[in-house]
């Protein structure tokens, strides 16, 4: 993948393990750039996740899930999606 892929926005992502999260809004509360807020969807456990919002201000900074007391959340940067996958 290029940072001309149409579907990335930002400097990097969040993935959300929706089944763990308890709604904490941990990681809203802390963003940075406040990419994410909260979804109008429950989860299996009857609580919101957080969604990522705003993806052109993400910068996959990690900050969400360092914070994060669950382990549901955790941040990256495009270019070390890109080097895992061999693609950089």
């Amino acid at each position: 993948m290029s940072d001309s892929n149409p579907e990335r926005k930002g400097k990097g992502t969040v993935f959300i393990k929706q089944e763990v999260c308890k709604g904490c809004s941990y990681c809203i509360d802390f963003c940075p750039s406040h990419a994410l807020e909260f979804s109008r969807e429950f989860n299996a456990k009857g609580y919101h996740v957080p969604v990522l919002a705003r993806p052109e201000d993400c910068t996959g900074c990690d900050t969400c899930g360092m914070y994060c007391p669950d382990f549901a959340i955790y941040g990256v940067k495009w270019k070390d999606v890109d080097l895992k996958h061999g693609l950089a």
